[in-house]
């Protein structure tokens, strides 16, 4: 199945619309948050569930022959509904990233949705509730905030630049990390959906991320490299294409930076 920029407009209208509900939602469920562990590091909440379904049913209304793969299934698994006939679409779909903020009525979260077309992203949305910013990016159209284009910056490495980083490092933190601490301003927002959306709009120069899994970089990924990023793994190769109808949540390991520091960072995280 081929795409053509129509297609790809009336969904992106139809993700818009899903992020939009279900980022409303959880502004409405945050003073009613009941929690609970889904592993050693990663919680769920009422909202998570609720905001998911909202996604769901609003893709399913209108592509109901495409597949998805979203972060809350039964038992703390991923959910995962198979395209029907000769469909290759994925709908890619975390209904809450920054759990661990929302759950502590930290207002740094958002929805991320992302489409794959024969193991690539083809799309991308990114709503932050709080703010009522919404990322979009669809095919080769430009990326927007707002409707406002948007774009990667060309900032070097300096103390006056930022990097977005993870906050829990079970293992220690690396010693890469603790470098980049005395070359540039390290931040984590706690979602890496939005760690990806400031980098699209030039605003971190990078983000490193350990362990997210597809539903978390998906639709960030394809915004940020439209907007003139690069995100690679953390070897500088490409991520894509996923094999989607293996795929069960198994993490990557991303940097997502602009054109100028990309090499610096890969050679800094292998210790070079």
């Amino acid at each position: 199945m081929s795409l053509d920029h129509k297609d790809l407009h009336g969904m992106l209208e139809v993700a818009v619309v899903a992020a939009r509900l279900a980022g409303q939602k959880a502004m409405e469920e945050i003073n009613f948050i009941k929690v609970t562990a889904k592993s050693d590091t990663e919680l769920v909440t009422q909202a998570d569930a609720k905001c998911q379904k909202i996604i769901i049913d609003t893709v399913m209304q209108n592509f109901p022959d495409h597949g998805i793969v979203a972060e809350e299934g039964k038992d703390n698994k991923l959910f995962k509904q198979f395209p029907r006939g000769d469909n290759d679409l994925w709908w890619i779909i975390d209904p809450i990233d920054g759990t661990n903020n929302y759950s502590q009525k930290i207002l740094c979260f958002g929805v991320s949705i992302g489409l794959i077309h024969q193991g690539k992203p083809v799309l991308g949305v990114i709503y932050d509730p709080a703010t009522d910013s919404m990322f979009t990016a669809a095919g080769d159209a430009p990326p927007q905030l707002n409707n406002v284009r948007i774009q990667a910056n060309d900032n070097d490495i300096d103390p006056y630049q930022t990097i977005g980083i993870e906050s829990l490092y079970n293992l220690g933190v690396p010693a890469w990390i603790t470098k980049l601490q005395t070359m540039l301003r390290c931040r984590s927002l706690g979602t890496t959906a939005l760690h990806l959306a400031y980098v699209a709009k030039g605003s971190f120069i990078a983000g490193v991320m350990n362990n997210p899994k597809l539903w978390d970089i998906a639709g960030g990924a394809f915004i940020a490299e439209s907007a003139g990023a690069l995100v690679r793994d953390w070897q500088g190769n490409s991520l894509w294409p996923v094999d989607m109808n293996a795929y069960n949540g198994e993490p990557f390991r991303i940097l997502a930076a602009n054109k100028r520091v990309q090499r610096k960072l890969i050679d800094l995280i292998a210790g070079k």
